[in-house]
């Protein structure tokens, strides 16, 4: 739980390739629950029925925007493609969800993104000053563009897409569908995680999370690589490696830390072992005499259990949280933020009545959302509260994918560790350190980005354009035309 609204976690991929036609959509509808944590504003379903592709795509949760009629109508197919989306980069509208569909001289084309791209307005200004027309704002309109552009001089659309990614910089995981083919790709850096599994049919799916292939009961195969492009034809698969330069991933160290589903596995790595691992940290670091440990949902459940484990200090379930508020519940106004923690959190008042209480979160961003959910407990009877938080202080935006746009808005760029205690109204509070969180992946098989704690990125970052000044500028645009 964070700030006023929380931090928005990342998009949601999948693709499926099935050796015969069936109920792809099915799948995808299946999946797309699974990486429904990833994002909640909007999501889309694109089936290719014999090189025919059909779509539907909607603002909303995915039980909102697919009711069976709507699915249905997708029809069968051999392949399919899906997405939940946050914006990162692009408002909120219906325009702005994915997947994409673009009608090509060569063929049709539909795509998916993770990630943000971070050269997408200085792309965008340099085809429509070669008469592109957008329809939206998001930088996935970018991609497309490359891609069908690169198209046109390429053989194969798996050479568009290995064109296309000379020209981009920035995170993205893509899922790309053709007439024929499914295409998976990631970025050379590996910013964002992406997972090859194996369908019960013989079929291949891929990814953002192993938990959905889990939902479908597909069995993993592997990760992506960082540069990695994956082609998927009649049951068989390939890769091209013109773009792996990096021999290990520089993964958002925040997808164990928050983003990423417990029951996922990234880069060898089980998360719900890496926010144990946290918690563990945090109790040996940060010791303090108290009676409970808590946690705040959901992503501080699991390093409230390590912390209680390391400290032998009894666990105990001290939130309720209402499954039934999605984000769209939450308006701007100052009694709604006020009212929207009391409704989605309420304090199990036998857990925390009396005692001295230590509450786990993964992060804090402004500290709004903190001081209220201390104040509940201290309503509820807490006698103290020592807070632990499972990552270190943010003190750096985030370019690559994350709602972390500017230090103005971070309370650790403006206030002490003492004066952000004050501020939230804990009796204590501290944070895992820098080099703890670089542990709590139990794997060598990756590095980590960790600039939004440290300002050091694994490449270079925009020195003027902010992920929210690209919508602005492309708004300031549409108004002087």
């Amino acid at each position: 739980m964070h700030d006023d609204i929380k931090i928005k976690e990342e998009c949601g991929v999948f693709g499926i390739a099935e050796n015969t036609s069936c109920d792809v959509a099915s799948q995808v509808y299946f999946a797309l629950y699974a990486l429904q944590h990833r994002g909640q504003e909007s999501c889309g379903i694109a089936v290719n029925d014999r090189g025919v592709i059909t779509h539907y795509r909607d603002l909303g949760l995915v039980y909102e925007v697919f009711n069976p009629e709507r699915l249905a109508s997708l029809g069968s197919g051999k392949m399919a493609i899906g997405h939940v989306r946050y914006s990162t980069t692009g408002n909120v509208k219906r325009h702005n969800a994915q997947p994409l569909v673009v009608k090509h001289i060569k063929g049709p084309l539909a795509l998916c993104h993770n990630g943000n791209i971070t050269n997408a307005y200085e792309l965008r200004r340099r085809f429509e000053m070669n008469g592109a027309i957008f329809h939206g704002t998001n930088d996935t309109e970018v991609i497309a563009y490359l891609i069908t552009n690169a198209r046109l001089e390429s053989d194969s659309i798996e050479g568009a897409v290995e064109k296309a990614m000379y020209d981009l910089k920035g995170a993205y995981s893509l899922v790309v569908m053709s007439a024929q083919k499914l295409i998976a790709a990631r970025d050379p850096i590996g910013f964002r995680p992406l997972c090859i599994g194996r369908t019960q049919s013989g079929g291949y799916v891929v990814a953002s999370e192993s938990c959905a292939l889990d939902s479908i009961g597909a069995k993993f195969v592997r990760d992506v690589d960082p540069g990695e492009i994956v082609v998927i034809k009649d049951g068989e698969i390939k890769s091209i490696r013109t773009h792996c330069v990096n021999k290990k991933p520089h993964i958002c160290v925040f997808e164990y830390v928050y983003i990423a589903r417990p029951d996922s596995v990234i880069e060898g790595a089980s998360v719900h072992e890496a926010r144990l691992r946290a918690g563990e940290f945090l109790a040996k670091s940060h010791p303090v005499e108290a009676d409970v440990v808590i946690g705040v949902p959901d992503s501080g459940l699991d390093a409230a259990l390590g912390y209680s484990r390391a400290s032998g200090i009894p666990y105990g379930v001290g939130f309720i949280k209402n499954r039934y508020v999605g984000r769209s519940f939450i308006q701007p106004t100052q009694v709604m933020r006020d009212n929207a923690v009391r409704i989605k959190l309420n304090v199990l008042k036998a857990v925390v009545d009396g005692k001295r209480v230590i509450m786990i979160d993964d992060s804090i961003v402004r500290g709004t959302t903190s001081a209220r959910i201390v104040k509940l407990l201290r309503n509820a009877g807490a006698t103290e509260v020592h807070v632990r938080v499972s990552s270190p202080p943010f003190t750096n935006p985030c370019y690559f994918g994350v709602d972390i746009d500017s230090k103005e808005k971070l309370i650790a760029c403006r206030r002490t560790l003492d004066e952000i205690c004050k501020d939230i109204g804990a009796d204590s509070l501290e944070y895992l350190s820098l080099e703890d969180v670089r542990k709590i992946a139990d794997t060598e098989n990756c590095d980590f980005c960790d600039g939004c704690f440290t300002g050091d990125y694994p490449c270079e970052v925009p020195k003027q354009m902010s992920k929210s000044k690209f919508e602005t500028k492309i708004q300031e645009q549409l108004e002087f035309n």
